[in-house]
């Protein structure tokens, strides 16, 4: 119902719309307004036949058209790149879809500099047709069980037809099962956990009946989670959308230190882009009993969420950001008063955090035919360990950093140099950085860090990178081990070429082989057949047995 009662309709992010309405979401600052997002008012039947109203959005990003010019621009107000002759056309196609404005003016950015491979991450999430959900599972009330102390946090992606979820948890054992529960309370999928020593779980729905996709658009499903061993315990929770996900940078999990208490909840933080102000936002399960209303008329037992913003964080609460050792709490009024409270860290995700350094992404591009591959792991303690290895280079590397990028031609923002622990006969550096910023942190998990290779030859850089988050694709491999850099000097006869990659590869107890590939700086004119040799590096399985599984999922 809207706001006077009688009107059904949708609520986003405090404003009400009608049924059938569309609009691009305005999530406040930070964020403002997601011009290539268009969220719609969708008509639902409820119990008794009851209109209802469901908020559904979609990036409309992969919708642009494809230029038919070699030079296609982004023009001001448009989501698509299109030839000035084609402007009248797209605008009347895309009449009303505005481009997502960048937050700072790039107008002293040389020309000569290449900005091809800045890809956000809106950009990153259209390109794989991704929605995010999350979910908070807390212990189940009403049950003949005692309700658990155990609080977790679920995040799903939903792509095409798999569902892949990252879930951590806290004052419960190991679970042993993860199960979906459809809107009738019947399991429709169920995903048993490896016995690891780890407060993280990591799977992949795949196959998603098109029923079980409507409801999960419709937040119908449910996940719950059961231990085995010891003392029986279950946590459930909704599966829900959220305006706060794709900006989540830093997180927590709110748990009480009473036994049996069934209550938690999980806050979802981010920084400003230019001010020290850490924006969060709450979902609480079980602290607010439904006698309660309201908690300083914020909160209510009927719409747990409660967002706000500290303003102006100082140098000494940026540092225990970054360290994790910051505590949000939650604490109701009344007599019996009822508390959680959680530490922030940075976002946890089975998502892996890597870059392919190519020279076609390179400030000045070039084909040098060489590769850099690097994979990160971000601490709770701001710790990030990072592997780089680098091949095929045309001369002697003089430097290896992470930076930022670049405001103008004659500075670069240069955060961390790699190349003390960088060993040149291995062309490979290990270690950790320990020194990183809260700010730091929340622009790694926006996508919004780079690792740039010098070399004699290329004083600016021969090799470039974005760093990433590679959705998890059931594969472990991405996780914890190296990958196999591709690059074109590894072709016979070698080949000067724009393209690098990597490529995971392992294979199960069943013999089947599963490959992940990431390739960056492909130029579509030129390095096609450099494309389909850097692919051809793990077709190679394909020889074998018809029976074989692969794997696999090409990026560029």
């Amino acid at each position: 119902m809207g706001p006077s009662g009688l009107i059904a309709g949708c609520s986003f992010g405090g404003r009400f719309y009608s049924l059938e309405d569309t609009w691009h979401p305005d999530l406040g600052e930070p964020f403002g307004v997601m011009h290539c997002v268009q969220c719609y008012c969708e008509t639902q039947r409820g119990r008794k036949s009851k209109v209802l109203g469901k908020v559904s959005c979609k990036n409309v990003k992969r919708d642009c058209p494809e230029p038919s010019c070699d030079d296609p621009v982004l023009l001001p107000g448009q989501c698509c790149k299109t030839c000035e002759v084609d402007r009248k056309q797209a605008e009347a196609v895309f009449d009303g879809f505005e481009y997502f404005q960048e937050k700072e003016k790039e107008d002293d950015l040389h020309k000569s500099y290449n900005d091809r491979s800045y890809l956000s991450s809106e950009d990153i999430s259209s390109g794989e047709s991704r929605t995010d959900f999350v979910a908070v599972l807390t212990g189940v009330t009403g049950s003949w069980l005692p309700s658990s102390s155990g609080v977790a946090r679920a995040r799903f992606s939903l792509t095409r037809t798999s569902l892949t979820f990252s879930i951590t948890y806290q004052r419960i054992g190991r679970p042993s099962r993860v199960a979906f529960l459809d809107s009738d309370g019947n399991t429709a999928f169920e995903y048993k956990t490896p016995k690891r020593d780890s407060d993280m779980i990591c799977g992949v729905w795949k196959n998603l009946p098109q029923s079980h996709v409507r409801q999960l658009q419709a937040e119908q499903l449910r996940v719950t989670m059961t231990t085995a061993t010891g003392r029986r315990e279950q946590i459930e929770g909704k599966i829900i959308k959220h305006r706060a996900l794709f900006a989540e940078t830093f997180s927590s999990t709110l748990t009480s230190e009473k036994e049996h208490s069934g209550m938690g909840g999980i806050a979802m933080l981010t920084l400003s882009d230019t001010e020290n102000n850490l924006h969060f936002i709450l979902i609480l399960q079980g602290l607010i009993q439904h006698r309660q209303r309201e908690i300083h008329a914020n909160v209510t037992a009927y719409d747990p969420d409660f967002a706000e913003v500290l303003t102006d964080l100082n140098s000494r609460e940026l540092f225990w950001l970054s360290r994790g050792q910051l505590v949000i709490a939650v604490e109701t009024e009344g007599p019996d008063p009822r508390h959680i409270s959680g530490f922030i860290t940075g976002r946890k995700s089975c998502d892996t955090i890597q870059s392919v350094m190519s020279s076609g992404d390179a400030l000045t591009p070039g084909k040098t035919g060489g590769v850099g591959s690097a994979f990160f792991h971000l601490h709770d303690n701001g710790t990030l360990d990072y592997q780089v290895q680098i091949a095929g280079l045309s001369s002697e590397v003089v430097g290896l950093t992470i930076e930022l990028k670049p405001r103008r031609r004659s500075k670069r923002s240069v955060l961390y140099d790699l190349a003390p622990e960088f060993d040149r006969p291995s062309g490979r550096a290990t270690g950790s950085w320990s020194r990183l910023e809260a700010r730091h942190i929340h622009m790694l998990l926006q996508n919004e860090l780079f690792i740039n290779v010098a070399t004699a030859h290329s004083q600016e850089g021969e090799l470039r990178g974005q760093i990433r988050g590679l959705l998890y694709s059931g594969l472990e491999a991405p996780r914890h081990e190296i990958p196999i850099p591709l690059a074109g000097q590894f072709v016979a006869p070698p080949v000067l070429t724009s393209a690098g990659g990597h490529a995971w590869v392992s294979v199960d107890e069943r013999c089947h082989l599963h490959y992940e590939i990431v390739v960056a700086g492909l130029n579509k004119a030129d390095d096609l057949t450099v494309s389909a040799h850097l692919h051809g590096f793990a077709e190679i399985g394909e020889t074998q047995p018809l029976n074989n599984h692969y794997s696999t999922t090409l990026k560029s």
